[in-house]
């Protein structure tokens, strides 16, 4: 597996987004919904990488500058077709080291509340993230789930 910093240009990661975006709007009322479309993930202030085996697309995650000092993990996704590999665990570790290296305190996430989400809910437990209040710009929400994970040594 190989994860690169993406310019966000392969048809592949279109798609994958799209997925992406359609199943939180599957999943949760549209009001709820906090994932970034193409053109928003294209902001200056997050990094986007995606995991690739060979030609075919297995994972993608993005990492959001809240200030110098905290980040917001972001647009954590695999394939339906491609979940249980792995890709999720080894992109999020790559976002967290990327995250350290920057020097960040804290890094931060929001997911969803649903059944549907504890698997990811799970990994991101597994690495050391533990619920917390709302952060940045996000109010309290049933729908929604806020993690966090102090990077201090």
């Amino acid at each position: 597996m190989k994860i690169v910093t993406d310019d966000l240009t392969h048809p592949a990661i279109h798609a994958l987004l799209a997925e992406h975006l359609q199943s939180m709007y599957e999943q949760s009322p549209r009001e709820s919904v906090h994932a970034l479309d193409l053109e928003r993930l294209r902001d200056p202030s997050i990094t986007f990488w995606s995991a690739w085996d060979g030609d075919q697309l297995l994972g993608c995650g993005a990492l959001r500058e809240l200030d110098p000092a905290h980040g917001e993990i972001k647009s954590m996704r695999t394939p339906n077709a491609l979940r249980r590999r792995g890709a999720g665990r080894a992109l999020l570790a790559h976002i967290i080291n990327e995250a350290r290296e920057r020097g960040y305190q804290r890094l931060y996430l929001e997911t969803g509340s649903m059944e549907s989400f504890r698997p990811a809910q799970q990994l991101y437990e597994s690495a050391g993230f533990t619920p917390c209040a709302p952060f940045g710009d996000y109010k309290e929400d049933r729908h929604s789930v806020f993690m966090t994970k102090s990077l201090r040594p």
